[in-house]
């Protein structure tokens, strides 16, 4: 199955830790963030979610910064020196590992039973004109 997400690619927020009245507490900071991105892709799950072994390629395609291009006249130019790849991490560029532990959380239990059975995984995050992100999920056959 595929799965096209259209918009900003979202990546996994760190649990954070609270103090109330003495207790601490952990609470997931994705998890509307979440709840929002299964919504979008609700209607293509399963109607049981797969079981057995599956692999899973997922792209993510971001915008690139403004300060890639240059300005006034030229603010459709690409700068020579612009990085062919997002590779520095920034507030707008997550690292790979955040993007792709976001979708799994997200899709767990509606498409696949757990996240743990994937056992084959692709994945590439590139720019792109049109924002977005595309999970296509299979029985893993090696």
């Amino acid at each position: 199955m595929e799965l096209i997400i259209n918009g900003k690619p979202i990546a996994l927020k760190r649990h954070k830790h609270t103090t109330r009245n003495g207790r601490i507490f952990n609470y997931d900071p994705s998890k509307a963030d979440k709840a929002n991105f299964l919504k979008k892709v609700q209607n293509l799950a399963p109607e049981d979610p797969l079981y057995g072994a599956i692999s899973v390629s997922l792209e993510v395609y971001l915008v690139r910064p403004k300060a890639h291009f240059g300005t006034g006249r030229n603010s459709k130019i690409l700068k020579d020196n612009a990085p062919k790849y997002p590779i520095i991490t920034s507030k707008e560029n997550a690292d790979i590992d955040n993007y792709i532990k976001f979708v799994f959380d997200a899709l767990n239990g509606v498409f696949y039973k757990d996240d743990g059975q994937i056992v084959h995984l692709e994945s590439v995050k590139e720019y792109s004109t049109e924002p977005k992100t595309i999970v296509r999920i299979y029985p893993y056959e090696s």
